[in-house]
């Protein structure tokens, strides 16, 4: 048994006020003693301005945000998820990257988002990921104490095979730090994240932005955490916070040999 917790944020432009928020959302995740916090999609600058990006965003080694959070896994010795960040990998390069780090603030893995938001909603709100960011072409899983984690962004929730890949690859978490639209979270959100858990018993982690952003984009939010049989341990609605549960690896690894469909493939 380990503890989990699931950040919320209503991220802006400035990485420092970013930082700082997400740094006293951790302190209170500490407080219900818990073993592993994730953040959600773009945490430490909300934005989809590439020429903005590439002025303020920088690589791995200098990025702001990616080393403050290091300090503070070493610090409470916790190990933490940042759901994205913007990182510059050349010159005229982004990429939208998940990181973990170790409670000895050592970063373990990264992942690139796969599958970039490219959507026309309606008149006034579309959105094109592709004309900023670079697609990564990776899957990623890790083993963590408690078990393996396969790490996706946002909209990979989409793309069930990805899934199935991390499943079978003995994934037995799985993540989903987001800024979801309002317009499809409403529809969208809970169907995708509760089917991605039952089709694969995973637990799926699923930390959100939320609320109305200084640019007007307004994300869903209801970060949530959930069961490998679909049912909702934690949510949380619309304000900047976090949420805790407990989860038992071992409940993944019984529903699969009671009900034995990941070997149906």
């Amino acid at each position: 048994m380990f503890r989990v917790s699931c950040i919320q944020l209503r991220s802006n432009n400035n990485i420092h006020n970013n930082l700082n928020k997400t740094t006293k959302l951790i302190m209170k995740a500490v407080k219900q003693k818990t073993d592993f916090i994730i953040t959600p999609e773009v945490s430490s600058h909300f934005s989809l301005n590439k020429n903005e990006l590439l002025k303020i965003c920088t690589s791995m080694q200098n990025d702001i945000y990616l080393n403050g959070i290091k300090k503070l896994a070493k610090k409470y010795k916790k190990w933490i998820l940042i759901g994205s960040l913007i990182i510059k990998i050349s010159k005229n390069k982004l990429v939208n990257r998940s990181v973990l780090i170790d409670k000895s603030g050592k970063v373990r893995t990264y992942y690139d988002k796969i599958h970039m938001y490219d959507v026309n909603l309606s008149k006034k709100e579309k959105y094109f990921e592709s004309k900023s960011f670079s697609p990564g072409n990776k899957v990623k899983t890790f083993n963590l104490p408690w078990g393996k984690i396969g790490l996706t962004i946002c909209y990979d929730l989409r793309f069930p095979i990805l899934y199935r890949k991390l499943a079978k690859l003995g994934s037995l978490f799985l993540t989903v730090p987001s800024a979801f639209t309002e317009t499809t979270g409403k529809k969208h959100w809970h169907s995708l994240l509760k089917a991605r858990a039952i089709e694969n018993f995973c637990y799926v982690f699923a930390p959100a932005q939320g609320g109305t952003h200084y640019n007007g984009r307004k994300t869903f939010g209801h970060s949530l955490i959930i069961s490998p049989d679909g049912k909702i341990l934690k949510e949380l609605k619309k304000s900047e916070g976090v949420i805790t549960a407990a989860v038992n690896p071992k409940l993944s690894k019984n529903l699969r040999l009671r009900i034995p469909s990941l070997r149906g493939d």
